[in-house]
């Protein structure tokens, strides 16, 4: 079955594809500060990557995917002191997400997987919130990143929870987008080893509370487009898996 960028289809198309097994992949980032030498896309970057990397997987099991345009705004308060950053109410996330796939399942397409890339609390919630509202037949899947189980699939930088705009997302942006990676200034960057997950744990609220006065964590000279696709081949198995494991419960 053939892979589709939504947007790019026509209606009569839509209607005429293999709707009885389909999968709808929504990529869903933020608009938000990544340090000095990480575009304010970033995590759009990354999500439309784990969204082209499942869908590969997903297609050579008989599916037809159609992978929709991205979600671009959404929950980003620990960034939201740093110009460029737009945070917006987690709970009209959830709702957007709901009323996406209520839509969806009311044209055959009853599954629809998230693709995140953005690991804001109230953002997390807000994906968590929208997977666990299953109805009108519709399902949302989501893999939460942060969880130890999925964690330990990824990066030794990610693990440690220093893995904003560091070496792990540094890598995927050389790797899909290399012109966006300001390389000379990344080069100039000290490492920042302050873990966010243990900053969130403490009740931070902030990327600067957190130990990140310029918006970065980790180890951002580091990073590599060799890392970045295997990220990104992570990336798309992890939420590869999660949606044949739903449907193998589905049947």
């Amino acid at each position: 079955m053939p892979v589709h960028r939504f947007a790019d289809m026509t209606w009569e198309e839509v209607r005429d594809a293999d709707r009885e097994r389909s999968v709808a992949i929504l990529p869903v980032g933020a608009v938000e500060a990544h340090g000095p030498h990480l575009p304010l896309g970033t995590d759009v970057v990354i999500a439309e990557a784990m969204a082209r990397s499942c869908a590969e997987r997903l297609d050579s099991g008989g599916l037809t995917v159609f992978v929709l345009p991205p979600i671009w705004y959404t929950a980003a308060a620990f960034a939201s002191g740093f110009p460029g950053t737009i945070d917006v109410d987690g709970a009209a996330v959830t709702t957007l997400v709901r009323r996406i796939a209520s839509a969806l399942a009311g044209h055959g397409v009853r599954t629809l997987a998230i693709a995140n890339a953005h690991l804001d609390p109230t953002h997390l919630r807000a994906l968590r919130d929208a997977a666990s509202r299953q109805g009108a037949g519709a399902r949302v899947i989501f893999v939460d990143l942060t969880r130890r189980a999925v964690a330990d699939r990824l990066t030794e930088e990610f693990r440690t929870g220093a893995c904003h705009a560091g070496r792990f997302e540094g890598s995927v942006v050389l790797a899909e987008q290399p012109g966006l990676f300001r390389a000379d200034v990344a080069a100039r960057l000290e490492p920042n080893p302050a873990s966010l997950s243990v900053a969130i744990g403490e009740g931070k609220g902030s990327f600067e509370d957190a130990g990140g006065p310029r918006a970065y964590f980790g180890w951002p000279a580091d990073a590599t487009a060799e890392e970045g696709r295997a990220t990104v081949r992570v990336l798309g198995a992890l939420l590869a898996d999660a949606v044949l494991a739903t449907l193998d419960e589905a049947t």
